[in-house]
């Protein structure tokens, strides 16, 4: 037991718990803020040699390893998974994520509601393949096209590109977002609802929607009629200025891996398949269906945009008014247009 005496050597009671926190706590309070010093230092030097990457089911990920483009790169990537644009911002926004390819429409729908995320890269579909966007029916339904869809239960994610590509369907049709049943689902969860017929319509985009017509569905709208096919590399806004160096680098690897994807997609969808556990067939469908390429941010790109917000708009899904040209930070203009 510990001998407690007061100053003149004199027996003393032990000090009470909270005069022991007192006497003690300035020094805690030292080593806590020293070493959270030592945390925050520590990861600020290391994150400089690593970048965070996240990738969709089928996305970057599986092309980056397919195409070996990250070989030799002096950082460290590390990866993490998600099944929808949706959450893969909320990621970058949080700066739980540094960048990742998104399509367009989510972009602005993130960016618009107010997420500090920007715009470093862009890529544009060099070709226009059908149903790898589309609005999907069952076999068995009688809908013919997106008119048919009034009063009709349609599933789709809120903000993604097929939130965007129902909103211009529908009222290339004249028909508004609430002339149909809308029903904001993952895609995971509307597979199920589609599925058992839970839903009527799914607007739902490459591989899912490989899947889904492999399995019988049909497509009343396709992408192909309604969008231009941009994607942007979205980056969490204060990663684009404190890893700009390594971005960089990543990015250009990125547009190589996206050009060797274009000329080996039997490569990619067996790289694709074994990352996600899609089968063979559906992997190739997804990697013949994805044809893109690094374009600039050139008035082309910012007055698809303009329309995309206006659309999103139109249909009172969005309310934010941020400055579309804030949006850009183009860290990499490409090689080439594949326009």
């Amino acid at each position: 037991m510990p001998d407690w005496t007061d100053d003149e050597g004199v027996a003393a009671s032990p000090p009470a718990p909270a005069e022991g926190l007192k006497r003690w706590w300035p020094l805690l309070l030292a080593v806590v803020l020293a070493a959270g010093l030592y945390a925050w230092l520590g990861r600020g030097s290391a994150s400089g040699d690593v970048l965070h990457v996240g990738s969709q089911r089928g996305g970057t990920k599986a092309l980056m390893l397919a195409s070996g483009a990250l070989d030799g790169a002096p950082y460290r990537v590390e990866w993490s998974e998600f099944p929808a644009a949706q959450t893969l911002l909320e990621a970058i926004g949080a700066g739980a994520v540094d960048v990742g390819m998104v399509g367009d429409a989510p972009f602005q729908f993130a960016y618009q509601s107010g997420s500090p995320i920007k715009a470093v890269a862009v890529q544009s579909a060099t070709s226009r393949p059908r149903e790898s966007l589309a609005i999907l029916v069952p076999a068995r339904s009688r809908i013919v096209d997106a008119g048919g869809l009034r009063g009709k239960r349609v599933a789709t994610t809120r903000g993604s590109v097929g939130h965007y590509l129902l909103l211009r369907a529908l009222d290339a049709k004249g028909l508004k977002p609430t002339d149909v049943r809308l029903i904001f689902l993952a895609p995971g969860d509307a597979k199920a609802a589609f599925d058992t017929g839970s839903i009527d319509a799914w607007s739902i985009w490459s591989p899912y929607s490989g899947t889904a017509l492999a399995e019988g569905a049909r497509v009343v709208a396709d992408g192909a009629d309604y969008l231009s096919g941009y994607a942007f590399d979205a980056a969490n806004a204060s990663a684009a200025t404190a890893k700009k160096t390594i971005l960089t680098d990543y990015l250009q690897r990125e547009s190589r891996a996206l050009d060797w994807a274009r000329a080996h997609p039997q490569d990619y969808a067996e790289v694709l398949a074994k990352e996600t556990g899609l089968p063979l067939d559906i992997a190739l469908f997804h990697a013949k269906h994805l044809p893109m390429a690094r374009v600039p941010v050139d008035a082309a790109v910012k007055a698809e945009e303009r329309d995309v917000v206006a659309q999103f708009r139109k249909a009172r899904a969005l309310a934010g008014n941020r400055s579309l040209d804030e949006a850009y930070l183009p860290l990499d203009q490409g090689p080439h247009d594949a326009r």
